[in-house]
């Protein structure tokens, strides 16, 4: 017999993980509205509309961190998340490749970043799929 998705528990690992997930994507959504300046200068210049990119994304962000307590929506927010994570890539890479307009990071920092992202959208997919 096969249990509703709401009664599932989940490990404290994986409770860890949509914990992290969670709080990475809504800090990182408030401050699309909270440091806007920020995220709209590192919007590569070929992103049309960068302020709207930014208050776009920073939505997304949002609704996509508080989607992951929904046990319904966990496994397409994990989903939308990983996608949101591949569409700002282009910001992070634009960062690493002009790193002398971002002198608040170090270019270490800049490097770094990229394969953080690698195991963020790991991170994202494992605590949101569903136990079997």
């Amino acid at each position: 017999m096969s249990t509703p998705t709401s009664s599932i528990r989940l490990s404290p690992a994986k409770l860890a993980g949509l914990a992290f997930v969670f709080l990475w994507f809504f800090i990182g959504g408030v401050g699309h509205f909270v440091a806007t300046p920020f995220f709209t200068q590192i919007v590569p210049p070929y992103i049309p509309w960068p302020l709207t990119a930014v208050y776009v994304s920073g939505i997304f962000e949002l609704l996509g961190a508080f989607a992951l307590f929904s046990p319904r929506l966990r496994p397409l927010a994990g989903v939308c998340l990983i996608v949101l994570i591949l569409c700002v890539t282009p910001a992070n890479i634009y960062m690493l490749q002009n790193a002398e307009h971002f002198t608040f990071a170090p270019r270490w920092a800049l490097i770094v970043r990229l394969p953080i992202q690698v195991l963020l959208i790991v991170c994202v997919w494992w605590s949101t799929r569903r136990p079997h």
